[in-house]
C-alpha cells in the first residue's frame, strides 16, 4: 500500500504543478508567446546552420594547422628547449 500512496503523492505534485504553468513566474512569457511565422522560421534555420558550419570550419582549420604545421614547428622552434 506504501508504493501506491507515494505514487498518488508524485501524481497530486505533477498535477499541482501544471495547474500552476502560466501563473508562475514565467507565465507572462508564456501568455505572451506564439508561433513563429514561416519566415522567421526559416530565418533562424539559416543562421544556426551558418553559425554550426563557421564553427566547424574553424575546428578543421584549427586541426590542420596542428596536425600538419605543429610538428614541424615542433621539430624546428621547440626541439632546443
Amino acid at each position: 500500500m506504501a508504493f501506491l500512496d507515494r505514487a498518488r503523492r508524485v501524481q497530486d505534485e505533477f498535477d499541482g504543478r501544471l495547474r500552476t504553468l502560466g501563473h508562475g513566474k514565467y507565465g507572462r512569457i508564456l501568455r505572451m508567446a506564439r508561433r513563429p511565422t514561416s519566415e522567421e522560421y526559416v530565418k533562424v534555420l539559416q543562421v544556426t546552420a551558418l553559425g554550426a558550419v563557421l564553427i566547424g570550419l574553424v575546428g578543421f582549420a584549427m586541426y590542420i594547422f596542428f596536425t600538419q604545421t605543429g610538428p614541424w614547428l615542433w621539430a624546428n622552434y621547440f626541439a632546443g628547449l
